[in-house]
C-alpha cells in the first residue's frame, strides 16, 4: 500500500499530465505576489466542485474560485483524492473547510496547502443543521475565541493566506457591538481576510435555502466593518448579481464574493476580467467555452466519472441564447444514461452564433 506522501504525489504526477487548457488561468497572483480577491465565487454545497469551478474558470481567468465546503472529518478520515483533487487551471482555487478543532483545522490546512490550493478559508456562515451539530459553521459566531484559535493554528501550520467567511450575527446575536468583537479577534491572530455575509442567519426556524434569502441584507453593517478596520482585507457577499454592483462595491471594500447568481447564470462572468481586473485579452463565446471543456469533459469519462456529473455546471451557459431551452432538456433527458459522451453536451446549430453578436453581451 502507498504511502500517504506517496498517494498526494501520485495525485499530483497525474494533476501535472493533464495540463492546461487552451484558454487557461492566466491570473492567479496579483502584482504584489498575493492573491487579487476583488471578485470571487462563493463556496456552494454540491454546486462548486472541481468540474464547476474548471468550466468557471474558461469563462473568467482571474476570478478567486472556491471548493465546496468539506470538513475536517471528511478530509482526517475520507478519501483524500476525492475531496482535494483539482486540475491545475482551476487556479487561482481556495479550499473551504468545516470544523472548530484548532489541531484538526491545522492538520487539513496543511493538506490543502500540499495539494497546490491558493488559500485556505474557515466556514463561519453555513446555518444547516447538520453543520450545527457538527459544531461549525454560522454557530461559531458566538465563539470567537474558538475561531481564533483555529485561525492561529492554520496559520502557524502554513504560509498560505487563511480567511474567514462569516455572516453579520446569529438568531438574537445580532447586535454589531457582538460582531466587532468577533472580527477584532480575527483581526488580532492575523486573519489574513474576512468575507462577509451581509445577513443574519438564523439557526433555528429557518432552512438554509430560507436564510440565504429572508434575513434582510445589511450591506451598510460591512461598510461599518471597513471604517472600523481599514487595514483589514474585507470582501462581501450576499445578494450581488451584477459586474456593475461588484464595481461599486469595489469602492468601499476589497472584495465582492458572487454566489448563486455565478452558477446559475456563469455567463455574467464573461466581461469581469475585463471590467475588474483590467485584462482587455478577447472575451471568448459561449460556443468557445464548451468547445475548450470537451476535452476535459473526454477525459474526466475516460477516468470513470459519469457526463451528469459535468454536465449539470453547464446549464445556465446559453441562458436566454436561441436553442438554449433544447439543449438543456436534450441534457437532462441524456446525460444520466449509461456511456453518454460529449455529443450529449455539443452545442446545437442554433446556438453558434457570431463572435461579436449582442446575444454575448453580458
Amino acid at each position: 500500500m502507498a504511502s500517504e506522501h506517496d498517494q498526494t504525489m501520485t495525485n499530483q504526477d497525474l494533476r501535472e499530465t493533464r495540463g492546461r487548457p487552451e484558454n487557461p488561468a492566466a491570473g492567479t497572483k496579483s502584482q504584489t505576489g498575493q492573491l487579487d480577491r476583488r471578485l470571487s465565487v462563493a463556496p456552494m454545497l454540491d454546486w462548486t466542485d472541481r468540474h464547476c469551478r474548471y468550466f468557471l474558470r474558461l469563462i473568467s481567468r482571474h476570478t478567486l474560485l472556491y471548493s465546496e465546503m468539506i470538513t475536517t472529518g471528511a478530509l482526517i478520515h475520507g478519501d483524500r483524492n476525492r475531496f482535494l483533487r483539482f486540475d491545475p487551471a482551476e487556479h487561482p482555487v481556495a479550499l473551504q473547510l468545516g470544523g472548530s478543532d484548532p489541531k484538526d483545522m491545522a492538520t487539513c490546512a496543511r493538506m490543502g496547502a500540499d495539494w497546490g490550493y491558493d488559500e485556505i478559508n474557515v466556514n463561519v456562515g453555513c446555518p444547516s443543521d447538520r453543520v450545527q451539530n457538527g459544531r461549525f459553521g454560522a454557530c461559531l459566531m458566538a465563539e470567537p475565541a474558538v475561531v481564533a484559535d483555529c485561525v492561529a493554528a492554520m496559520k502557524d501550520a502554513v504560509s498560505l493566506p487563511v480567511t474567514v467567511k462569516c455572516r453579520i450575527g446569529i438568531d438574537d446575536r445580532d447586535s454589531y457591538g457582538e460582531l466587532v468583537d468577533f472580527i477584532g479577534a480575527l483581526a488580532q491572530v492575523g486573519c489574513d481576510a474576512i468575507i462577509v455575509h451581509a445577513r443574519k442567519a438564523w439557526l433555528k426556524g429557518l432552512s438554509p435555502k430560507e436564510n440565504r434569502d429572508i434575513p434582510p441584507l445589511r450591506y451598510d453593517v460591512v461598510r461599518q466593518l471597513r471604517r472600523d478596520f481599514p487595514d483589514l482585507c474585507l470582501a462581501i457577499n450576499g445578494g450581488i448579481k451584477t459586474l456593475e454592483q461588484a464595481t461599486a462595491f469595489l469602492g468601499d471594500l476589497d472584495g465582492v464574493m458572487i454566489g448563486r447568481e455565478a452558477y446559475q447564470n456563469p455567463w455574467m462572468l464573461a466581461h469581469a476580467d475585463r471590467i475588474i481586473f483590467g485584462d482587455d485579452d478577447p472575451i471568448p463565446t459561449r460556443q468557445e467555452v464548451l468547445e475548450q471543456f470537451l476535452p476535459y469533459a473526454e477525459r474526466q469519462l475516460a477516468d470513470g466519472v459519469p457526463l451528469s456529473a459535468m454536465s449539470r455546471h453547464l446549464l445556465g451557459l446559453f441562458q436566454g441564447q436561441p436553442g438554449a431551452k433544447a439543449w438543456r432538456r436534450r441534457i437532462s433527458e441524456n446525460a444520466h444514461r449509461p456511456g453518454a459522451g460529449i455529443d450529449v453536451i455539443a452545442p446545437p446549430r442554433p446556438l453558434t452564433l457570431p463572435a461579436d453578436s449582442p446575444k454575448d453581451a453580458p
